[in-house]
């Protein structure tokens, strides 16, 4: 019995020692678990402000472009060759007919020593399989191919309605794909997927294929040639990037002069044309409204429908009102381009004419007048708007084009037309799409990595002969695979809040009044909300500030804002302490613009411009936005960036030393 008890007391020793053991293990993982999901909350939190403010940035630089688009109108006009495509090499004169352009290609040879693809029309499946390869390789498709398919392209386009009806059998799915922007590995992973386009796959493209990617081109070459082999099972509508003005500033207009130097302005010119073809809007099965950005509580499809769509060339330009048209025609002056800088410097053209930044405008003799506000005003909606949760429709401020569209707005114009769902693209969405309005409103984008490497995957749609929408995901990767999920996050991070402090630091002089105002007593502090308040009322983000003020400014232990720390570890590119600090500000706060006034005046795209040029264009673009001109200062700083060869400008290696950047990344002069 003692041997028993003996036994019986050393198990229970044993079992209070296991139990003592379990509890630390249960705690320890409690507390592990408690520490991961902390952790996870603070890296999410951190990935959706890092992307709320990538977006908002970009809305307020489509905001920005809209409210210049006058003045980039008038430049365009004011340098425009009237008379000739500015290119001698492909011809030294051009025919007063409306089309003449269209047989351009054939006066450009392709040399023996071209290794890309060789295209025959009609293109076949092996000619698209050929373009697939090259541009794998990253081969450049040769311009005489470029212009003949594009002519080709046209061509068809002219063909299709504004509204594309499509049926789909019950024997097969149909895919639905939403903004691309030039990133060409994103349609190489959908169609290795999916498969190819084909009679057994159709598609259908739901605008912008360009612009902010580096492919652009690649993809409009490859959607084009689907489009010319199965132009009944590949389907293209037009997004808002496709046009002339935005391609100025968001990237397409340079990829094409950087990629093909010499027949550059002519593919654009043609480019804007065809862009004009495209069609507005898909339907499915009369069930299934496809279009690029939204609808609006006055979207009117049969209107859409009737509509002469290629007077469109950009949404950028509104058409006068009647009332000065009617002014207009009395006078016997043509139908004028809207330009608020350019009333007395108005050029009037009779042919058509090719900018000099390769952004041109088709003008004929005795042409079809200009769209009235009433068309304008429907395709805009069309392709500029986003939902939103709450009912009714307003203005889209934030975008500064198009409208936020309700529930009921959706659902009153599902009704009228005996639809089911609409599908647009039009927005960023961190999983490549979104469900709203109780799921009859889809929002499709297929652009992976949008804004960083690891921001966002890209997604598409397959939708069964049923018309029930099956989403498949993907992301392309390069570098992420290397990185956990904490780095790639502090990546995205990392170039969010860089991109937001450059903004903060070309406001620095309204920021720094707006400051003042709630600093009564001069001390160099106010509340956080003041902060906040001052930040929103200058930048106009609707950014989360209370949350980014930990990594834009300095607070003191009573929990005040050092205001004036948000513009100390940042600096320009380069030293300009002997310039006039406001005109450095401004450089800085118009630097896009400017480099799009520079590529629209470098008429030879040889990256130079005569100073003189330069100083007259300056006095024009800051009398536009009512800033001070500076003369003597930009002839000081020229000189100063020592970037004046010759009576000449680099303006590439100018606007380069206009870079906001950290104080320690700063290059070396």
């Amino acid at each position: 019995m003692e041997h028993i008890v003996t036994d019986m007391g050393c198990n229970a020793s044993i079992d209070d020692r296991a139990e003592s053991k379990s509890e630390k293990a249960i705690k320890a993982a409690v507390l592990i678990q408690k520490w991961y999901r902390s952790t996870r909350a603070r890296l999410e939190i951190s990935r959706r402000y890092s992307l709320t403010i990538f977006q908002s940035i970009e809305y307020a630089d489509e905001q920005d472009q809209a409210q210049l688009a006058s003045f980039f109108t008038f430049m365009l006009e004011r340098y425009a060759d009237p008379d000739a495509v500015a290119d001698a090499s492909i011809s030294p004169s051009v025919s007063h007919q409306a089309d003449s352009y269209l047989t351009e290609y054939e006066n450009i040879e392709v040399p023996d020593s071209y290794c890309g693809p060789r295209l025959s029309f009609p293109l076949t499946l092996a000619d698209a399989n050929a373009l697939l390869h090259a541009f794998k390789d990253g081969q450049l498709l040769h311009a005489h191919y470029v212009l003949q398919l594009l002519c080709e392209t046209r061509r068809v386009l002219k063909e299709k309605p504004n509204i594309n009806l499509v049926s789909v059998s019950y024997s097969k799915e149909i895919t639905v794909c939403g903004d691309l922007h030039g990133n060409l590995d994103d349609l190489f992973l959908i169609f290795y997927k999916n498969g190819l386009p084909s009679e057994k796959k159709p598609y259908v493209f739901n605008g912008d294929f360009v612009d902010r990617g580096r492919n652009s081109m690649e993809i409009l070459i490859i959607l084009f040639a689907f489009l010319l082999i199965y132009p009944n099972d590949v389907h293209l509508n037009r997004g808002n990037h496709e046009d002339y003005v935005i391609n100025l500033r968001y990237g397409f207009s340079s990829e094409v002069l950087n990629k093909y130097k010499v027949h550059g302005k002519v593919i654009l010119y043609l480019l804007q044309d065809v862009f004009s073809w495209l069609p507005l809007a898909t339907i499915i099965n009369k069930k299934v409204l496809i279009v690029h950005g939204g609808i609006s509580n006055t979207t009117d499809l049969d209107f859409l429908n009737l509509l002469e769509r290629n007077k469109l060339k950009s949404l950028m330009r509104p058409p006068k009102p009647e009332a000065d048209r009617e002014e207009q025609a009395k006078e016997g002056t043509p139908a004028a381009r809207p330009s608020t800088c350019a009333a007395n410097e108005h050029v009037t053209r009779k042919t058509r004419g090719v900018s000099s930044s390769g952004s041109t405008e088709l003008s004929r003799p005795n042409s079809q007048s200009g769209p009235t506000l009433k068309e304008w005003k429907q395709v805009l909606d069309i392709l500029w708007s986003d939902p939103r949760k709450q009912n009714g429709c307003v203005p889209n401020k934030r975008r500064g084009g198009g409208c936020y569209f309700g529930p009921d707005t959706t659902a009153r114009l599902l009704e009228r037309y005996n639809l089911k769902m609409l599908i647009r693209s039009h927005e960023f969405k961190r999983e490549g799409y979104e469900l709203t309005h109780g799921g009859k409103v889809i929002t499709i984008f297929s652009a992976s990595n949008y804004y960083e490497e690891g921001s966002n995957r890209g997604a598409y749609i397959r939708l069964n002969p049923d018309l029930i929408p099956h989403f498949v995901q993907y992301q392309v990767r390069e570098c992420t695979d290397k990185q956990n999920y904490w780095e790639r996050v502090k990546t995205i991070e990392r170039s969010a809040l860089q991109t937001l402090r450059e903004k903060i630091f070309a406001h620095r002089s309204t920021l720094t009044e707006a400051f003042a105002k709630y600093d009564c007593n001069n001390t160099g502090k106010i509340s956080v909300s003041d902060w906040a308040a001052a930040m929103e009322s200058v930048l106009c983000l609707e950014l989360p500030w209370r949350t980014l003020q930990f990594h834009l400014v300095k607070t003191d232990t009573d929990g005040k804002v050092d205001y004036m720390s948000c513009f100390h570890n940042m600096e320009i590119a380069q030293s300009t302490e002997e310039v006039q600090p406001a005109l450095v500000e401004t450089l800085c706060k118009y630097r896009k613009d400017l480099e799009i006034i520079f590529n629209i005046m470098d008429e030879d795209q040889s990256g130079l411009i005569s100073f003189d040029e330069f100083r007259k264009t300056w006095r024009i673009f800051s009398s536009h936005l009512g800033i001070d001109a500076y003369d003597a200062s930009i002839d000081k700083l020229a000189q100063s960036i020592d970037y004046n060869k010759d009576d000449y400008i680099d303006f590439s290696e100018f606007l380069e030393a206009f870079h906001v950047v950290h104080k320690r990344d700063k290059k070396p002069t």
